[in-house]
């Protein structure tokens, strides 16, 4: 207060200076009294969302009591304000980081000219989007839609359709190979041919005309495209619901070799391992696989909107002719943008380069936990960004759920998958400090637990 009576001539004497000090430590005290009446107050909110959800929303998920308002990069924050690291990214949707910057930024300024034209007419935006997807993957034609589940449903439309016009299969006999413990999606279509129990519960009758396979087992699949009926094989690169279960060096290569054999379409779902999660554009670029379909997904818009495409050559995509297929916002001009800026980003970053690198990282780490803790860890496994750690049962009943708690309390957010496996995947834009950050979380919980 000296320096301030000093500093400033207009106060016009040291008891206006006292007095100013009294009045200063007052407020300070009455504003220290009321952080402290409102942090309680505070601390609700996210029970209040919780209260609200649980009231007024389905029961369908089963999330971690967290309530999410803001993110930016590999960080998200609660209502309370509390910082998290992101080691879900929204199911690999959000690979190019929350909220980044330039798709922010193409989704606003396309929002301000036009969002939504339905393909009745042509837009400005449709075709380079599309011109963008087949010159990076080597297609002849790109079908956009919104969700993962669509595009799923439009390949295997497809793949019916070229089984009948093209292979000369006999109508409604078309028959399509899937593996076991596969996730697609949710739809009554899709869900014809889980293995989950928990997806098929309830939900029949289902829908005819599917095959299923053991995963990472070439035998039963070339037993099963013996069948003259089969169209397509769909199959995972990497399964990730069931737990980033990675198949053996040469399945994919070996399973589209036996596909193109027997004239049967290899349909690979890349919307959880493509666009560089697992180190590579594609997962099936490990074994120089190129697939007759491929479905993409999640991070096509870096997580901003519900944005999928099917891509494939002119003799499977031109099957379907006007009037068969479509969606009213398949393809709109604001997710149009937004996808190509996505797309930018994880060439222009090099995120590809930076999950592959990392990953390794990221599992060397686990395993050195698991070194220390057999107990506690089974296995580690995955690649690039995209991974996975086995919890062994415990004679206390605690589970990965328990794990996954207390690392949210610690200050990273992941989620269990199948009871006993988290699956660890951070945004792509993670730096190797902010990796090792994380990793530390995790070691002192897997430890202590």
């Amino acid at each position: 207060m000296d320096e301030l009576c000093q500093e400033a001539p207009q106060y016009p004497s040291r008891r206006f200076c006292v007095i100013l000090s009294l009045e200063i430590i007052s407020a300070l005290y009455l504003n220290s009294a009321l952080l402290m009446e409102t942090t309680p107050a505070t601390a609700h909110r996210s029970q209040e969302f919780m209260t609200l959800e649980d009231r007024y929303g389905a029961h369908n998920y089963h999330p971690l009591p967290v309530v999410l308002s803001r993110g930016e990069g590999v960080h998200l924050w609660d209502v309370e304000g509390k910082q998290y690291l992101d080691f879900l990214s929204a199911y690999s949707a959000v690979n190019q980081g929350h909220c980044h910057p330039r798709i922010i930024g193409a989704m606003v300024e396309q929002a301000k000219r036009l969002t939504l034209t339905s393909r009745a007419f042509f837009n400005d935006q449709l075709g380079p989007a599309e011109k963008q997807l087949c010159e990076l993957f080597n297609y002849d034609k790109a079908l956009l839609m919104n969700s993962g589940a669509e595009a799923v449903e439009t390949a295997l439309k497809l793949a019916r359709k070229w089984g009948y016009q093209e292979k000369g299969i006999a109508p409604n006999q078309a028959r399509i190979i899937v593996a076991e413990h596969n996730f697609h999606g949710r739809t009554t279509g899709i869900i014809s041919f889980s293995t989950d129990s928990d997806s098929t519960g309830g939900f029949g009758p289902y829908n005819p005309g599917y095959q299923v396979v053991p995963y990472d087992d070439l035998e039963a699949l070339e037993e099963a495209v013996q069948d003259t009926h089969v169209c397509a094989f769909m199959v995972e690169p990497i399964q990730g619901e069931a737990g980033v279960v990675v198949p053996s060096e040469g399945y994919l290569a070996k399973a589209q070799a036996l596909c193109r054999a027997h004239n049967v379409l290899f349909i690979a779902d890349e919307i959880q391992t493509g666009l560089g999660r697992t180190g590579e554009w594609l997962a099936s670029y490990y074994e120089g696989v190129h697939a007759d379909i491929l479905i993409l997904g999640k991070a096509l818009s870096g997580g901003a909107m519900p944005v999928s495409a099917v891509l494939a050559q002119d003799a499977v995509m031109l099957t379907i002719q006007p009037g068969q297929h479509g969606s009213t916002f398949g393809g709109n001009p604001l997710a149009c943008a937004v996808m190509r800026a996505s797309l930018d980003v994880i060439q222009d970053e090099n995120l590809v380069g930076n999950a592959r690198v990392l990953g390794e990282v990221f599992r060397e780490r686990m395993r050195q936990v698991q070194q220390q803790r057999p107990d506690v860890v089974e296995l580690v496994r995955g690649k690039g960004l995209l991974n996975a750690v086995i919890i062994k049962p415990t004679d206390d009943g605690r589970t990965a759920w328990d794990v996954c708690v207390t690392l949210m309390e610690r200050g990273l957010l992941a989620k269990p998958t199948h009871g006993d496996i988290i699956r660890f995947a951070p945004p792509l834009v993670i730096t190797e400090e902010q990796l090792h950050e994380a990793c530390d979380i995790i070691e002192a919980v897997l430890l202590a637990f």
